[in-house]
């Protein structure tokens, strides 16, 4: 396979409510990890923080205290995936078309585990965690169309990023453990049901909207 040249990096634009405070976090903790961590190490430990949370949901049929196990992993995800690209550029070794090809896709299938997982475990249907898997899909699709399109790389939406899902997926999986599995009134919905609905709602909502305003931007601009 021929890899034509490296386009210009896109723009990162993030403007989550963590940011600021979480950009602080990895710049400290960059320069104190040893010598011998790699971003590819953090990368696949990202992915080893998915596979437990999985874990955690599909234990939780024997007992819902294997939950907690699920808050280890996002834990574990959280500072692979947030440090691996931060600590190439501390170090400045980025590998800006291997990074972002490997990243991402590992992020895809890290994604498809855990939230599928949650759709596996007695506390949410199937099909509701797979549509909101659906949601954010197709919101990362635009998110990567508009880096090549515009080169914007967005990283938030409506001041909520990956980190600020994270923590929502955590407070759930308290809520499971302290509510439990049960549906309401016999509809065969359980209220986690109902929230994962909201959710994949919203996440096509925005990319609906944004697509066409990106579409709208491009036509007028004679793109």
């Amino acid at each position: 396979m021929t890899i034509p040249p490296a386009a210009g990096a896109p723009t990162r634009i993030q403007q989550n409510f963590l940011a600021r405070h979480e950009r602080r976090l990895l710049n400290w903790i960059c320069p104190r990890l040893p010598a011998w961590v790699t971003p590819d190490q953090l990368t696949t430990l990202g992915f080893l923080g998915a596979v437990i949370v999985a874990a955690g949901y599909m234990l939780s049929w024997i007992d819902d205290e294997w939950l907690g196990l699920c808050l280890v992993g996002y834990i574990v995800n959280w500072f692979g995936d947030s440090l691996d690209g931060s600590l190439a550029r501390w170090r400045r070794i980025e590998r800006p078309r291997y990074g972002y090809f490997v990243d991402h896709s590992i992020d895809a299938v890290g994604t498809l585990l855990m939230v599928g997982a949650i759709g596996a475990s007695p506390y949410m249907r199937l099909d509701v965690a797979l549509m909101a898997v659906i949601g954010y899909f197709l919101l990362s699709i635009h998110t990567f169309l508009a880096a090549k399109v515009v080169g914007e790389f967005r990283l938030s939406y409506m001041a909520g990023g990956p980190t600020e899902l994270r923590l929502m997926l955590m407070a759930m999986t308290v809520t499971m453990a302290l509510v439990g599995p049960g549906d309401i009134g016999g509809t065969n919905f359980s209220p986690f049901d109902l929230f994962g609905l909201v959710v994949a709602s919203i996440l096509v909502t925005i990319f609906v909207v944004q697509s066409f305003a990106m579409a709208h931007s491009l036509r007028r601009s004679g793109g």
